[in-house]
């Protein structure tokens, strides 16, 4: 197998409801993670992108997070409709999406 190019990380954490960091999986992370590994098949990119889902990368209250690799590109609020732009631009493009960086304060 190939190295790949990028590793995608999805934050998949679930927390109990009411805990006080809250968690990416009460904010969508399943949908999230399960769009990455449909589009992921879909365009068959084995050698380039590899998608883990992961436990907490933090911060918590700006979920579903997703880091992407080697560049540490750090994405927040990420909803399965931003999955195919993450795809299109930064994946397999090169270029990450600025909108859904996280601020410099936070990553």
């Amino acid at each position: 197998m190939p190295r790949p190019e990028r590793h995608v990380f999805v934050c998949a954490t679930h927390r109990p409801p009411g805990h006080p960091r809250g968690s990416c999986g009460t904010r969508g992370c399943q949908e999230v993670l399960d769009e990455f590994m449909f589009q992921f098949q879909q365009r068959q990119c084995f050698d380039k992108v590899a998608v883990t889902p992961c436990g907490c990368v933090g911060p918590c209250g700006q979920g579903p997070n997703v880091l992407v690799y080697p560049e540490g590109v750090f994405y927040g609020n990420v909803t399965k409709d931003d999955v195919a732009a993450i795809f299109d631009e930064h994946l397999l493009g090169g270029t990450p999406v600025e909108r859904l960086r996280v601020g410099p304060d936070i990553w």
